[in-house]
């Protein structure tokens, strides 16, 4: 089992309950931080010092304060400890469920596991331990279909973007400008509506309505 593991999470009840689950692994050298730039620093320090983590385990959304973060998020610090130490076993403890974020985390930049906060999370976070120690990916029941394939389908943020405008009721106008303004492209009008006809078609959507209820019904938005 693994020997030294950090946890990086802003709420102290949950790491109470990710400690009792790795206490009842009898894993002894258990760290806490909350914050992701600590987490990053510790785990940096645990390879110059030839004694690293061997598991990390972390939230994705931390509340902002008066601290600036180079990591602001979860996401961002298991991006780029994944590329920095890529044998790092990571597994996301998170309540966000969307099933993008989770594809990309999990084929993109490999996660070993996502466990979702909830009724079951601690059993599932046990589970998720064991797997990701035999090399395995975990997936919690209700996000295993982020990578079936039915959801294995060729879309990229830049659509995520386009459809929650779109379910925000946006015009194709407003879409552009918004691209615009955030300097985000390609955002001619001739684009968007290239881009967002290819994805009616690709889920064989109705009209705009029906796209964005395909989609949030396969939780990509």
């Amino acid at each position: 089992m693994f020997k030294k593991v950090l946890i990086s999470d802003d709420l102290g009840s949950v790491n109470k309950g990710v400690l009792t689950v790795l206490s009842g692994l009898n894993i002894k050298d258990v760290q806490q931080v909350q914050y992701c730039d600590d987490a990053y620093l510790k785990i940096k320090k645990g390879y110059l010092d030839n004694a690293p983590f061997d598991l990390l385990i972390t939230d994705l959304s931390f509340i902002k304060d008066h601290r600036e973060q180079k990591y602001p998020s979860g996401e961002a610090l298991a991006i780029a400890l994944k590329k920095e130490y890529p044998t790092l076993k990571i597994i996301v403890y998170s309540v966000e469920d969307r099933l993008q974020k989770v594809r990309s985390l999990i084929n993109k930049h490999h996660i070993n596991a996502y466990v979702c906060k909830g009724r079951h999370g601690l059993l599932e976070l046990e589970k998720a331990i064991h797997a990701v120690y035999d090399n395995n990916i975990y997936l919690s029941p209700n996000v295993q279909q982020a990578l079936n394939s039915r959801t294995d389908l060729e879309i990229t943020d830049y659509d995520i973007e386009l459809v929650k405008l779109l379910s925000n009721g946006l015009s194709h106008d407003d879409i552009c400008s918004h691209l615009k303004e955030n300097k985000k492209t390609p955002s001619s009008l001739s684009s968007v509506e290239k881009r967002l006809n290819k994805l009616r078609i690709q889920f064989k959507a109705n009209n705009a309505i029906h796209l964005v209820a395909i989609v949030k019904d396969l939780g990509l938005i």
